[in-house]
């Protein structure tokens, strides 16, 4: 299952972000993904369309950050992905378009 959680928009819309494992055994190269959608159900459905067939929200252990949802408003898609940072030092990897992840080939476990 996946950690996650979604914010409210004024809007009445919301955020889902998404904490995805890796393809790794240990978890290591997780996704953290971000949704805009009407609501938290049309959200899951987006994600659920693409492949990821097995994506929960369980409660609002990870809500996303404000950074988040503005880089996830600005984008066309609506739909962003970015890495796990390995050290948190490290400078944040930018978001990408859920289209670039899916195109990889990258297998992700749910």
């Amino acid at each position: 299952m996946a950690a996650g959680g979604f914010c409210k928009l004024p809007d009445s819309t919301v955020v889902v972000a998404l904490n995805l494992p890796g393809p790794a055994p240990d978890g290591v190269g997780g996704v953290r993904v971000l949704v805009h959608a009407h609501n938290r159900a049309r959200a899951l459905t987006r994600l659920r369309n693409l492949g990821l067939r097995a994506v929960y929200l369980r409660g609002n252990a990870a809500p996303p950050t404000p950074d988040e949802v503005t880089a996830v408003l600005h984008h066309p898609d609506g739909l962003i992905w970015r890495t796990f940072p390995q050290n948190p030092v490290d400078a944040p990897e930018l978001w990408h378009p859920i289209r670039t992840l899916l195109r990889r080939g990258t297998a992700i476990r749910v």
